[in-house]
């Protein structure tokens, strides 16, 4: 029976591209539409950032279970040294 779903080797993979790539990107993104739209009070600034900062990993949980991990499908062979 086949998993479904990215190999764990995959997912450090995407996780890394995110992390690289991705969330750099984001926070430029976020930071223009704050400028873009005015400069808010701190307050809702700080609040709208939070947000934002918690908002971004949702769509990309699935990546990020695990990748910390050992990777589960590898052999753990005991070699004394």
């Amino acid at each position: 029976m086949a998993k479904e779903g990215l190999s764990y080797k995959a997912r450090r993979f995407w996780a890394l591209m995110i992390l690289l790539v991705g969330m750099p990107l984001y926070i430029v993104l976020a930071v223009s539409i704050i400028n873009w739209l005015g400069r808010p009070p701190i307050w809702l600034e700080l609040l709208v950032y939070v947000a934002l900062g918690i908002a971004w990993v949702l769509p990309f949980k699935f990546v990020f279970r695990g990748v910390g991990k050992e990777d589960p499908d590898a052999l753990h062979d005991e070699h004394p040294k």
